[in-house]
């Protein structure tokens, strides 16, 4: 089933990519004019960056392959019993 996005939901989407954008160039500048904005060195940041990416990847993979919701239960119900039936 497809839903209808919402345009609320369209119009803060575009603002926080706008916002990530405007950062993201400001930071670009700073590094340009040789300023390290970040008081972190390069194994810091992949090490931080790689948690991150490891911890997101595990929540959404644990979520995705469990039955969390109740709909989700239900929809393995429905799978079992589609299964037994054949």
């Amino acid at each position: 089933m497809r839903t209808i996005a919402n345009p609320k939901n369209n119009k803060t989407a575009g603002i926080v990519r706008l916002v990530v954008l405007v950062i993201l160039l400001a930071n670009q500048a700073i590094v340009s004019l040789g300023y390290n904005p970040l008081p972190f060195s390069e194994d810091q940041i992949y090490e931080g960056v790689s948690t991150l990416a490891l911890t997101a990847s595990a929540i959404y993979t644990w979520y995705r392959n469990n039955n969390v919701t109740k709909v989700a239960e239900e929809a393995q119900v429905v799978l079992e019993r589609k299964k037994a039936n054949k």
